[in-house]
């Protein structure tokens, strides 16, 4: 990806093509996470995650705030175009790929214990299931 001199980014990647897409890039490079900044600005978790997923978009008056709490400009934010998260922060850039692996890994995690969950209640409707079959058997 070819920049300008006015179009910084930390990371090329597809989700940055979009509002929501430079959302999430530039609070991750902030390092500000998800709850802390909708803290920040008085809305819900589940807003922040609409405007992130470009399932709706936040005022201009919020999205001038979030530009400065990320050091990025609006017009970055807005369009790509602009400043964005500074090339200069390569540690930065680090840390919201380790932000990011370590959601994944937690997600792996979780998932993991609920495939290990979702395992034992069929062990036990199954054993269940057959002991009233063995019964319904006897029976007869």
């Amino acid at each position: 990806m070819l920049k300008t001199e006015q179009e910084t980014t930390v990371f090329s990647d597809e989700g940055d093509d979009t509002l929501g897409g430079r959302l999430s890039m530039a609070r991750d490079a902030a390092g500000i996470s998800l709850e802390s900044l909708a803290s920040q600005l008085g809305v819900r978790q589940e807003t922040m995650i609409a405007w992130e997923s470009d399932r709706s978009e936040p005022q201009p008056s919020v999205l001038v705030k979030m530009a400065a709490m990320f050091g990025v400009s609006p017009s970055w934010l807005m369009t790509g175009t602009g400043d964005g998260p500074g090339e200069d922060s390569d540690q930065r850039a680090l840390e919201a790929v380790k932000i990011e692996l370590s959601r994944l890994r937690s997600a792996h995690q979780e998932i993991g214990l609920l495939i290990e969950t979702t395992t034992r209640q069929i062990e036990r409707l199954d054993h269940q299931i057959r002991l009233r079959n063995v019964s319904k058997d006897v029976a007869h």
